[in-house]
């Protein structure tokens, strides 16, 4: 396990991102006492997966709005928070 002051932080942050991205874990050091660890974070074992959204969102019941319609509404929303001067 590799050792970094609280002073190298600031000088060596390319050697602690290396060291992190390599999957090495790297103890913090402030005033000759370990007061920490940085560890690298662990990927998420399930990635996005487009084709099961897209099936989870045809079974859903959302409105389908046109063009139009969502400029309406959002023109309403509008001159409700902001009102007529707004421009």
């Amino acid at each position: 396990m590799q050792y970094i002051t609280t002073t190298q932080l600031r000088t060596m942050t390319t050697d602690l991102i290396a060291s992190l991205a390599a999957g090495e874990s790297v103890e913090l050091v402030h005033r000759s006492k370990i007061v920490g660890e940085i560890k690298p974070k662990k990927l998420d074992p399930r990635p996005f997966d487009p084709n099961e959204f897209f099936r989870i969102m045809k079974g859903s019941k959302l409105k389908k709005y046109t063009t139009a319609q969502m400029e309406r509404n959002y023109r309403e929303h509008i001159m409700k928070k902001y009102g007529q001067g707004f421009s």
